[in-house]
C-alpha cells in the first residue's frame, strides 16, 4: 500500500465547532410566579407569546441593585430575551413595557388564579399565541373592573379549547346532534355534551348555556352559575386532583 493509499484510508477528523448560543429576543411576556434560586437568583416561570411557558434563570435577581428586581412583576407586560438550550434557561434581558393597569383588590386575587392555572394545565414550551391573547384580554379585563365571574369563565374556557381538552360546547360528541336550548345536558370531558340521565353525578347543564358559553355571552345568571359548576368540574378533570388553591380562596371570598 502506498503512502498516498494510506492516507485515503484513514477517516477524515473534522474540527468540533462551538454550538451557537440558542437565544431568544424581543420576547412579549408575564412572569407568572417565581422563587427564590440560591442565594441572590431567582427561577421565574415567564408565558411568552410566541414560546409558551418557560422557565427561566434570573441570576443576581434578588441582589438590591440588580436591574430585574423591580421589573420581574407579575401582571406587567414584558420585553424578554433569554439563553440556553437546557430545560431551564437564563435570562438575558427584562424590560418592563407598560400600557396596563395594575390589578388591585378582588382583581388581584384573580389575576393570581389565573398565573396558577397556567402554570399548572401549560406543558413547557407549547407555544400558544392565541391563548396569550386571550390572558392579555383577561387581565385588562380585570383591571377595568369588568365582572370577575365573567372574565374567569371566558378564560377559563379558552385555555382548555386553546390547549385542546375542550372541543366544541354545543355538538354533542357521541351523537354528533346539536345541542338544543331547552334541553338538559352533562359535558363528558373526552366526548362533550350528552343528554343528561337521572343517575348522572356530573354537573346537569341547561342547552341553552352551553350555547350562552360556546358564543361567550354571559348576560344569564342561569348561565353564570351553570357555568361556573361546569368549568370546575372540566378543570378538576384535567388537573388530575390537584388543587388550585387560589380558587379556593376565591371561593371562600368572593363565590367565584
Amino acid at each position: 500500500m502506498s503512502a498516498a493509499d494510506t492516507v485515503a484510508a484513514k477517516p477524515a477528523v473534522r474540527a468540533r465547532l462551538p454550538e451557537r448560543e440558542h437565544r431568544i429576543t424581543n420576547q412579549p411576556g408575564f412572569v407568572l410566579h417565581s422563587y427564590p434560586y440560591k442565594e441572590t437568583s431567582l427561577i421565574v416561570e415567564v408565558f411568552a407569546r410566541e414560546h409558551g411557558r418557560v422557565p427561566l434563570i434570573a441570576k443576581g435577581a434578588k441582589r438590591p441593585h440588580s436591574t430585574l428586581r423591580g421589573v420581574l412583576q407579575t401582571f406587567q407586560p414584558l420585553q424578554l430575551a433569554w439563553s440556553g438550550k437546557s430545560e431551564v434557561r437564563t435570562l438575558v434581558t427584562a424590560e418592563w413595557v407598560g400600557g396596563m393597569l395594575p390589578l388591585e383588590r378582588s382583581a388581584l386575587l384573580c389575576g393570581f388564579y389565573l398565573n396558577e392555572l397556567l402554570v399548572k394545565l401549560l406543558a413547557r414550551d407549547d407555544p400558544h399565541p392565541v391563548l396569550f391573547d386571550h390572558y392579555v384580554a383577561a387581565l385588562n379585563q380585570l383591571a377595568h373592573g369588568e365582572p370577575a365571574a365573567i372574565v374567569l369563565r371566558q378564560f377559563e374556557l379558552a385555555l382548555l379549547k386553546e390547549t385542546g381538552v375542550a372541543g366544541s360546547l354545543v355538538e354533542a360528541g357521541r351523537s354528533d346532534e346539536a345541542v338544543v336550548p331547552d334541553r338538559y345536558y352533562v359535558f363528558e370531558p373526552e366526548h362533550g355534551p350528552r343528554e343528561a340521565h337521572a343517575a348522572d353525578t356530573a354537573p346537569v347543564v341547561a342547552g341553552k348555556t352551553l350555547l350562552d358559553m360556546e358564543r361567550g355571552d354571559y348576560a344569564d345568571p342561569t348561565t353564570q352559575q351553570q357555568s361556573k359548576f361546569l368549568m370546575r368540574y372540566l378543570l378538576a378533570h384535567h388537573l388530575g386532583g390537584t388543587p388550585l388553591n387560589t380558587r379556593q380562596i376565591l371561593i371562600d371570598l368572593l363565590q367565584l
